[in-house]
């Protein structure tokens, strides 16, 4: 059994509890939380327990899963907690990856500890599909969409403006740019092409509509590159229509073998929910570094590094006869 515990209890941390309960070799054995403990209603039977008492399970746990956000939490948890134990997170700030893989590498290797970084689906699954097909056809171009799926980050965005009451907001992939790279025309393609924004919007009283969708539409890094649809609703159909956090997206490479031989590699995902998704990910990431560390490897890894069997309860011999 592999003995897990869990750092953060929000929607991800809730995922990987349901996630660990669905694999018969994996014990959910803590959740940590800096909330109090006697007000967090878990859905196992895991002891709930303060962060402050966390050092004291150390030879309890194979492997912490750390459910926190990429912007403030990870960056700082990831190497604090690989000292103590071997983990798992789900860093996605793309740019800042090595400098955070090296901080949680320096910090596994002097414990002799075994961590992994930025696991899920993008970074994680769409990253490997990008790798394969760079290799197999190095001859080519790489194209990436997100959706139709919920933006939790940007709908936070659109929250944070003064009169929005709540908001989601949905990243749409172009089909007519989709399809042309579907049809190997090899497009090149700005970042309003790709994509559109559609945002659900609920007022507060006395809210100024046309300054709210101005200033949605105006925002740097997060609208103005964009072509942005801005959909004001009552409450009650926000909760109804859109309570749900769906998400998916396609990795593909048009690339060609020799003149005149064209080939499409894609991969598509479409999630019901993005935490449950991307939290089963993190268990089997984590059943492999559990074995990667009973072998005495040590140190920080992304899903480059570890070799598929790992991800499985099947053993190779198993693996040789059903799936190969």
């Amino acid at each position: 059994m592999v003995n897990i515990g869990i750092l953060g209890y929000g929607n991800l941390g809730r995922g990987v509890e349901k996630a660990v309960l669905k694999n018969p070799d994996m014990n959910l054995c803590a959740i940590f939380t800096r909330r109090n403990p006697a007000d967090l209603n878990v859905n196992s039977n895991a002891q709930v327990v303060s962060i402050d008492e966390i050092e004291n399970w150390k030879d309890k746990i194979d492997v912490l899963i750390l459910c926190g956000g990429s912007a403030t939490d990870l960056p700082v948890q990831t190497p604090k907690y690989a000292k103590m134990f071997n983990v798992v997170d789900s860093f996605d700030t793309h740019a800042k990856i090595p400098e955070h893989f090296e901080n949680v590498d320096k910090a596994a290797k002097e414990n002799n500890k075994t961590a992994i970084i930025s696991v899920g689906w993008d970074p994680g699954l769409f990253s490997l599909n990008r790798l394969y097909a760079n290799a197999i056809l190095p001859d080519g171009n790489d194209y990436t969409f997100w959706g139709k799926g919920v933006s939790q980050g940007h709908s936070d965005a659109i929250r944070r403006i003064e009169g929005v009451l709540d908001a989601k907001q949905y990243t749409i992939p172009v089909d007519s740019a989709l399809e042309a790279v579907r049809t190997g025309k090899n497009p090149e393609l700005s970042t309003r092409e790709k994509h559109t924004r559609e945002c659900f919007v609920v007022l507060k009283d006395g809210a100024d509509a046309k300054k709210v969708e101005e200033e949605i539409k105006t925002m740097p890094n997060y609208f103005a590159d964009y072509d942005t649809t801005v959909h004001f609703i009552s409450k009650e159909e926000l909760d109804k229509n859109h309570s749900g956090i769906p998400h998916g997206g396609f990795v593909l490479r048009s690339g060609k073998t020799s003149d005149g031989v064209n080939h499409i590699i894609e991969y598509s995902l479409k999630l019901d929910s993005n935490p449950e998704f991307t939290s089963s990910v993190l268990v089997s990431y984590a059943r492999a570094i559990s074995r990667l560390n009973k072998e005495g490897v040590y140190g920080c890894k992304t899903v480059f590094d570890i070799a598929p069997a790992y991800l499985s309860t099947k053993t190779s011999e198993e693996l040789r006869a059903t799936m190969l």
